[in-house]
C-alpha cells in the first residue's frame, strides 16, 4: 500500500545549501547503531548459542530472521505513524532498539530472545523508513546525495567499527554485556535525537499555520512516475541479490588473497570494510548526478564480482579485487537511495524511505538463499559468473530505466538540481 506523507511548508529546515551537521551525524549515529544491532548475534554467535542451549545455526535464524520482520512489517508500521513527527519517531524507535537489546541480554531462553529481536527488527523497519525519508526533507534537492552518504556513513561503520567492538565487549565481559552496551547507547541515541536533529517538511502532519496540508495533491501522487520508481528500486533489488549472494560466501571466495595478510581473513575483511567507506565517501561527492553514477557503478560491480572468480591468481591480484569491489559495491547504496528518493519526490517521501529498507533486507535474504542452492548443486566457484551475470542485467535495465523520459539525469554537472530526476 502506498503510503503518502504529509506535504507541506519546510519546517526548521537548514538553508538550502548548508548540510546540517548536527543532525546528519546523529542520524548516521543511528544507522550504525541500527547495523550493529542486526549483525550482534554474528559477533557473538559461539557464545550466544552456549548461553542460550542452541546450536550455532539456530542462533544464525536470529540475523534471518530480524531481515525478515523488516521486509513484513516496515510498510505497516510506516502507516500507522506517517503522521508524526519523524523526530519523536525515530527517537521512539531507538528507545524500543534499545528495550529489546536489554530484554535479549536477559533472555533465559532462545524463545524469549527471538521475541526480543522481533521486536528490534520492528524497530529498526521503522527507523530506517522515517531515517531516509527525513534526510530528504532536511536538505535541498541538490545536497541529497553528499546528506544520504553522511548518514551511510554510520552503517559502514557499524559493520567495520560497531561488529568488532562489540565481539571486544563480548570477549571480556561476556555475551549478554554486549546488548547491555547496544542497549544503553540506543536510549541515549533517543535522548540525543530529541535534542539534536532538526524538524523538516512533513514531520508533524501540518503545515506552518496548523492546516492539514496538499490532500488532493497527495492523492494524485501515486499514479505519477510510479512506474520509473518500482523499476528503478527493482533493478537496484536485483543488483542485491547479485551482489550479497556474492557475499554471502565471501571468506569462501578469497581464501587465497587472506593468507596474504596478517591476520587472515579478519584483515581481508577490514579491507574490504574500510573500502566500502572510501565509495560512501565518493558516493557524496558525486550525489547530484545519482542516475548515471549509479549505473556505473552497479556495471563496475557486476565486473568486479566477476573479478572473484580469478583472485587465487596471485596476492596482488586477489586484494586489488576485493578493495575494487569495497569501493563500488560501498558506493551503489548511496546513489541509489538518493535516485529512489528525488524519483520519489516530497509527496510519496515516506514510501520511499519504506521501500529502502524492504529492498535491502530483501535482496540480502534472496541472495543468500540463492547462493546457498547454487552452492550446494555446483560449488562456490560458480558463484563469480552467476553473480556477475545477475548485476549486469541489472545495469543494462538500469540504463533504459534512468535515461527512459529523464535525460537531465545523464547531463546534471555542477549545480544542476536533481530534481529533475523525478520528472
Amino acid at each position: 500500500m502506498v503510503v503518502e506523507p504529509p506535504s507541506g511548508t519546510r519546517l526548521g529546515a537548514p538553508p538550502a545549501d548548508v548540510l546540517p551537521w548536527p543532525s546528519l551525524l546523529v542520524l548516521g549515529a543511528g544507522t550504525l547503531l541500527m547495523v550493529t544491532a542486526e549483525m550482534l548475534p554474528t559477533a557473538v554467535l559461539e557464545q550466544m548459542s552456549t548461553g542460550l542451549g542452541v546450536a550455532e545455526s539456530s542462533t544464525g535464524l536470529l540475523v534471518s530472521m530480524w531481515a525478515a520482520v523488516v521486509v513484513v512489517l516496515s510498510f505497516p508500521l510506516v502507516r500507522l505513524t506517517h503522521r508524526w513527527d519523524r523526530r519523536a519517531v525515530i527517537a521512539g524507535g531507538l528507545a524500543v532498539l534499545a528495550l529489546s537489546s536489554a530484554l535479549t541480554a536477559l533472555a533465559p531462553t532462545f524463545p524469549v530472545a527471538a521475541g526480543a529481536r522481533v521486536l528490534g527488527a520492528s524497530a529498526v523497519g521503522l527507523l530506517w523508513a522515517t531515517t531516509n525519508a527525513h534526510v530528504a526533507d532536511l536538505v535541498s534537492d541538490r545536497l541529497l546525495g553528499r546528506a544520504i552518504a553522511v548518514v551511510l556513513g554510520g552503517a559502514t561503520l557499524g559493520m567495520v567499527v560497531g561488529t568488532p567492538l562489540a565481539r571486544l565487549v563480548a570477549d571480556a565481559a561476556g555475551w549478554r554485556a554486549a546488548f547491555w552496551a547496544l542497549a544503553a547507547l540506543s536510549l541515549l541515541g533517543a535522548v540525543v535525537v530529541r535534542l539534536v536533529v532538526a524538524r523538516a517538511v512533513g514531520t508533524g502532519g501540518t503545515t506552518a499555520d496548523g492546516a492539514s496540508p496538499d490532500a488532493g495533491g497527495a492523492a494524485l501522487a501515486p499514479q505519477r512516475g510510479m512506474g520509473r520508481l518500482l523499476a528503478v528500486t527493482g533493478l537496484v533489488a536485483l543488483v542485491l541479490v547479485g551482489h550479497y549472494g556474492a557475499y554471502t560466501y565471501v571468506t569462501r571466495l578469497t581464501e587465497a588473497p587472506a593468507q596474504a595478510l596478517p591476520g587472515g581473513m579478519g584483515s581481508l575483511l577490514l579491507v574490504f570494510g574500510l573500502a566500502s567507506a572510501v565509495g560512501v565517501a565518493l558516493a557524496g561527492r558525486l550525489g547530484d548526478r545519482s542516475g548515471p553514477a549509479l549505473v556505473v557503478s552497479v556495471a563496475a560491480t557486476a565486473l568486479t564480482v566477476l573479478g572473484l572468480g580469478v583472485v587465487d591468481a596471485g596476492p596482488v591480484v586477489g586484494i586489488a579485487v576485493v578493495v575494487a569491489w569495497g569501493v563500488v559495491s560501498g558506493g551503489m547504496p548511496p546513489f541509489a537511495q538518493t535516485l529512489i528518493l528525488r524519483l520519489a519526490g516530497p509527496e510519496r517521501r515516506s514510501f520511499a524511505g519504506a521501500l529502502i529498507p524492504v529492498l535491502f533486507n530483501g535482496g540480502i535474504a534472496v541472495g543468500a538463499a540463492l547462493a546457498s542452492l547454487v552452492v550446494a548443486r555446483s560449488g562456490v566457484s560458480a558463484l563469480p559468473a552467476l553473480g556477475a551475470v545477475v548485476v549486469g542485467v541489472a545495469a543494462v535495465g538500469l540504463v533504459l530505466a534512468v535515461r527512459r523520459g529523464q535525460p537531465a539525469a545523464w547531463c546534471m554537472i555542477g549545480g544542476a538540481s536533481g530534481s529533475d530526476d523525478k520528472r
